[in-house]
């Protein structure tokens, strides 16, 4: 069908009505890093101590992702990209329905975290970069992949055939192989409570 058929809908209920009923602006959290880095800890333990003081969140998860909505998509850059797209497309939904999202993706390349800030806009988008050596990375690589991807049995793994690019200014860093994993989480409440102050 050509795109200029299609007229998206203006609804009458909108994110500041959801916002002011639910009592919380949206955001979106947004965990980028090396594989084993320690995102999705973080994530989890963030969406945790969020939900415990009354925030509704939903998190996002590379695997889950990849086991259901984005299951079509293989590990090339232009899959890789167009996975990326489809969070954010579902992020941006979420803002809309008033929740503080939680995500956790390797999302490598900073044309395409500058996309989703682009979707989801600015204002609601906050980037965490998980900070850790390949090295330890590697150590922690509980599912093995590393050692595929070394061996060759992975293509296009990040941070051995294909590149991370480091986020030029997020709005926090955690080095993981250097920080206490509580401390981390309180660090990253006290940042996101700031965001979502009126």
């Amino acid at each position: 069908m050509n795109k200029s058929n299609i007229f998206p809908t203006e609804f009458k209920v909108s994110r500041e009505t959801r916002a002011k009923l639910l009592g919380q602006p949206s955001l979106l959290i947004w965990f980028t890093g090396l594989s084993g880095s320690g995102k999705s800890t973080l994530a989890n333990g963030t969406e945790i101590a969020l939900h415990q003081q009354g925030i509704l969140t939903y998190l996002l998860d590379g695997d889950n992702i990849r086991y259901g909505l984005n299951k079509d998509l293989n590990f090339t850059e232009c899959d890789r990209n167009e996975n990326i797209r489809r969070i954010a497309e579902v992020c941006h939904l979420m803002l809309e329905a008033g929740l503080v999202v939680v995500s956790a993706f390797i999302s490598p390349y900073r044309s395409e975290r500058e996309l989703i800030k682009n979707i989801v806009g600015p204002d609601h988008f906050m980037e965490i970069f998980v900070d850790c050596p390949l090295e330890i990375c590697e150590q922690r690589d509980v599912k093995g992949l590393y050692q595929k991807a070394r061996m060759g049995q992975i293509k296009n793994f990040t941070g051995i055939d294909s590149p991370y690019e480091v986020p030029d200014y997020p709005d926090l860093t955690i080095k993981t192989a250097e920080e206490d994993l509580e401390l981390s989480i309180a660090r990253i409440i006290t940042i996101v409570k700031n965001k979502l102050k009126p």
